[in-house]
């Protein structure tokens, strides 16, 4: 293959990646489209699927990254089934507590929960976390790293050599999807890493989902090719029905049932992880 050949195919595959960003699209379009052959399209889409850039679908392809959305998109749901997941979560931490949050919209609720908490020291690299914890009487540890977006959180080498440096007293993790088997679904391998990382660091976990983040796709069903594999007894709090939360507790999860309205009752028994 000439250079003029090895651009041409680049630029037709940035253009693939482009076009698949607007939605599902055929193999038999895209041909069209570039004017090549079928089996020039199958490559291509096994090149890019190979490189994290699409995910396959029957007969055509989808750009995930398109189905990955911004912190500030994603605020704005599930209001109510969030703040009745922080109070659950909140009730959970004890006094002296070192409590290690993660990036995302609910888990930066309980960051507001835990704002007047002055005996926790709190770990975080979740940017909204930090932004309400900022002006708390809580004592604060920011973990270094590269910043990602569009879920505004801090990861990478850095991120992971302090977090093998702790064993907080509960780590909460958030999610974009949740499968009972496979755990926490993810758009990048680096994050999926670092949340195993962090339920593993830990001496009890739980992860905060409201309901549309059960079954493994995230909201709206489109699912990430990426997953953080998550330790025996691993909690689970949730608004979620009783059907979809028995399908954790099958699996060895430890459930707990978002409190509506209220804090989770004293005493509630936290997993242990390690």
């Amino acid at each position: 293959m000439t250079s003029g050949e090895r651009s041409a195919t680049r630029h037709r595959r940035e253009r693939m990646v482009e076009l698949l960003g607007t939605g599902d699209i055929s193999v038999h379009d895209l041909a069209a489209e570039f004017d090549v052959s079928l089996s020039t399209v199958r490559r291509d889409l096994a090149t890019l699927a190979a490189l994290g850039r699409i995910t396959r679908t029957y007969g055509g392809a989808v750009d995930h990254r398109a189905v990955e959305r911004s912190w500030h998109d994603k605020e704005g749901e599930q209001r109510g089934e969030k703040a009745a997941l922080a109070r659950t979560a909140a009730a959970l931490v004890r006094p002296g507590d070192v409590v290690l949050l993660d990036a995302g919209t609910t888990v930066a609720r309980l960051a507001h929960e835990l704002r007047e908490r002055a005996d926790l020291t709190i770990v975080t690299n979740g940017l909204s976390a930090l932004v309400e914890l900022a002006d708390a009487e809580v004592e604060v540890v920011v973990l270094g790293g590269r910043l990602r977006r569009p879920n505004e959180s801090l990861l990478g080498t850095r991120t992971d050599q302090a977090l093998r440096r702790l064993t907080p007293d509960i780590a909460f993790l958030g999610v974009d999807g949740l499968d009972p088997r496979r755990g926490i679904n993810c758009p990048d391998p680096e994050q999926a890493a670092l949340k195993e990382t962090m339920a593993e660091c830990a001496r009890a976990a739980w992860v905060l989902a409201d309901h549309s983040k059960l079954g493994g796709g995230g909201s709206g069903g489109a699912g990430f090719p990426y997953w953080a594999a998550m330790p025996a007894g691993t909690g689970l709090i949730s608004g979620a029905g009783e059907r979809e939360l028995a399908a954790f507790t099958d699996e060895g999860w430890s459930v707990c049932a978002a409190v509506d309205g209220g804090p989770a009752p004293a005493g509630s028994a936290r997993p242990h992880t390690s």
